[in-house]
């Protein structure tokens, strides 16, 4: 029997016509495992990872193998998207016992759901010293028949030693000394020629990139290739000229697989792109061609890829197609002028960097823009054949649940790049995805983790969940001036610190809430990674609220992040590569906070023109509103009249304002 025919999530459903009996994570599972006095195999995995399908195909379509799991498991199959609370507690696990992580994941674990034997994938034969899956299930099933009390002793320490080496970050300072140390320690992890931090694998490091833009603006440029800034625009630059950035239709890859950003391991998320958009817009605001120009693609990649038909955002793209990696994307010089013709396709191949040797597989390339091309019209051209031609391709498979913190994400970048160019119809997706989840995902005051074709999952949030959505609902309440927004923001926030603060440990989030489902460890980890860790999100989210909102909660966000960020200087200062989220909030409070309120009428030029120059000039993490003078439900208008019959704005660094002005030029920013 399989149960996971009515499952929310396509990485379940992928694995619904298994011939393993497999379970969804629920206490029914564990109970059966108990019932039978068996281990629960605990696979972990997401619908876009390349190795997660092929140990599927491999050993979970195989019906021996299936047999042997139904015998000797209770088979227990987690979406890790959909349950990063289940993920995080087993991959501690794994880590801790091989010395690595990834997916797909496999855990071998008590009926209590302790863990007791972990892994990554597994082959179906024996490779470079791994044993095979069925090797590992037969050893697996063996020990715990001959040696079950010796196993479950095992477990029980396996969990008692994580719970003890998990202890809250100690309190430390993260002051303008340490943010300065971020961005000299980041320099020597810098890699000079190709952008960057560090080796191959090589991630977009997106939460740093917006922390260096921030920091730029904040300290100014120091006059050497050494600058924040220098570091921010020479990655972003190499990222969108490389085969990590796909040069037809906008969006970024997961990571290059090698340092020079070529190949790319080529699944697509939603995080990624949504984090990158914004660091794009922060450039593009700054007045850097090539940062507008990806900023736009990707938007629109967004908006034409991964929107829902409910309006929401997609998680992601698959790596493979067909069950090749990267079929979609890849050419070779003659597919170029088939395409193309043969002057068009040899010159798209030389622009192109597509090769007859090939820079991926099989003699194919992937596509890099080395250089802006000498004729933009052609180019325009050139591109839009190839997309199409593209389009006609087998595409790759789509995970189109909405989760909800990264949809959080979606809509903080969309509003910021819509604001920063001018663009209402990337505000209006932004708008509508926000209502989606306040009608779906919010259920009975608190938010669940995904649905599909507008079905919400039963997987309840988690703190990253409530920290990005609010965090995408003050950029709306910002871009504008609607109240609903901050009042669901604040409604977020306010449920936040009631359910995920740790009353022990002021200044600590668990990334569960106090009333969640227990597992055998309450996982609460502050590194930022791929996305911001949850505490930072919600820090992040605290200290814009607070600059937006009226006098009665002020103080209670702002001590929160005050609390939060005093736990955070000791990871800034050892790894701030993985404390990027942490670093950008630091600069908001070290240059604020900082508040433009700018009044006069919805049609009044004048307002316009001050408005359009304070989102140009104010730096990242101020708080930009602009509205009717006094409107309800607007505490940073409040109290904020125009000046003389005329549009103004007001600016207030650390609630004390300047006078107000009228003129662009007059702005004190």
């Amino acid at each position: 029997m399989n149960r996971l025919v009515g499952a929310t999530s396509p990485y379940l459903l992928q694995h619904a016509d298994n011939p393993v009996d497999w379970w969804p994570w629920s206490p029914e599972a564990f109970a059966e495992a108990k019932r039978r006095d068996v281990p629960v195999l605990l696979s972990v995995g997401y619908a876009a990872c390349h190795w997660c399908h092929v140990m599927a195909h491999e050993s979970f379509e195989d019906p021996e193998t299936a047999r042997v799991m139904n015998e000797h498991f209770v088979n227990v199959k987690v979406d890790r998207e959909e349950r990063p609370d289940v993920d995080a507690v087993y991959m501690e696990a794994t880590q801790a016992m091989t010395g690595q992580g990834g997916w797909p994941m496999t855990c071998f674990l008590t009926p209590e759901g302790e863990p007791f034997h972990c892994g990554t994938y597994y082959p179906a034969a024996p490779m470079s010293g791994m044993p095979s899956f069925r090797q590992l299930l037969d050893a697996v099933a063996q020990a715990w028949t001959a040696r079950g009390a010796e196993v479950r002793g095992a477990a029980a320490r396996v969990v008692d030693q994580l719970s003890a080496q998990r202890a809250p970050l100690p309190e430390s300072i993260l002051d303008d000394e340490v943010l300065a140390g971020a961005v000299s320690r980041l320099h020597t992890e810098f890699d000079a020629d190709h952008g960057g931090f560090g080796g191959a694998p090589k991630f977009p490091p997106s939460m740093v990139l917006e922390f260096l833009l921030r920091h730029h603006e904040r300290v100014g440029e120091p006059g050497s290739g050494h600058s924040a800034l220098e570091l921010a625009r020479s990655t972003c630059e190499a990222m969108a000229r490389g085969g990590i950035y796909d040069q037809l239709a906008g969006g970024f890859a997961r990571y290059s697989v090698d340092n020079a950003w070529v190949v790319p391991h080529f699944e697509k998320m939603l995080y990624d792109n949504a984090l990158l958009l914004r660091a794009y817009a922060h450039l593009a605001r700054l007045g850097d061609e090539l940062g507008e120009r990806v900023t736009r693609e990707t938007a629109e990649f967004l908006l034409t890829d991964l929107r829902t038909p409910e309006g929401g955002f997609a998680a992601s793209l698959d790596a493979d197609t067909e069950g090749v990696e990267g079929l979609t994307y890849v050419w070779t010089p003659d597919q170029l002028r088939e395409v193309l013709g043969p002057e068009d396709g040899d010159w798209a191949a030389d622009l192109l960097s597509v090769t007859g040797a090939g820079t991926f597989e099989h003699g194919t390339s992937t596509l890099q823009l080395k250089r802006d091309p000498d004729d933009a019209a052609r180019w325009r051209r050139v591109r839009d054949s190839l997309r199409e031609a593209r389009d006609r391709r087998p595409q790759p498979g789509k995970d189109d649940k909405v989760v909800t913190a990264w949809n959080g994400m979606a809509i903080t970048a969309l509003a910021e790049a819509a604001a920063a160019l001018d663009e209402p119809s990337w505000l209006e997706a932004a708008a509508t995805a926000a209502d989606l989840l306040l009608a779906r995902h919010l259920v009975d005051g608190r938010l669940r983790r995904t649905s599909r074709n507008g079905e919400v999952s039963t997987a309840a949030g988690v703190l990253e969940d409530y920290g990005c959505f609010a965090d995408g609902l003050l950029s709306l309440h910002q871009a504008t001036a609607e109240p609903r927004w901050l009042e669901a923001a604040c409604e977020l926030l306010d449920t936040a610190l009631d359910q995920f603060a740790d009353a022990d440990h002021p200044g600590t989030f668990h990334d569960t809430a106090a009333d969640a489902e227990a597992l055998v460890r309450r996982p609460s980890d502050p590194t930022d990674n791929a996305s911001p860790s949850g505490a930072a999100a919600l820090t992040a989210a605290l200290l814009t609220a607070a600059a937006l909102v009226g006098p009665e909660r002020t103080a209670r966000y702002r001590s929160a992040a005050e609390q939060a960020l005093s736990r955070a200087g000791l990871l800034a200062q050892r790894a701030p590569r993985f404390a990027g989220h942490w670093l950008s909030a630091a600069e908001a409070r070290a240059h604020g906070p900082l508040q433009v309120a700018v009044v006069g009428g919805a049609d009044d030029a004048d307002r316009a023109a001050l408005l359009a120059a304070a989102r140009r000039r104010a730096p990242g993490g101020a708080a930009v509103v602009a509205g009717e003078p006094e409107a309800t439900g607007v505490p940073l208008l409040a109290g904020r009249p125009l000046v003389g019959g005329a549009a103004a704005a007001y600016v207030c660094r650390g609630y004390v304002c300047d006078r107000p002005v009228t003129r662009p030029d007059d702005l004190p920013l």
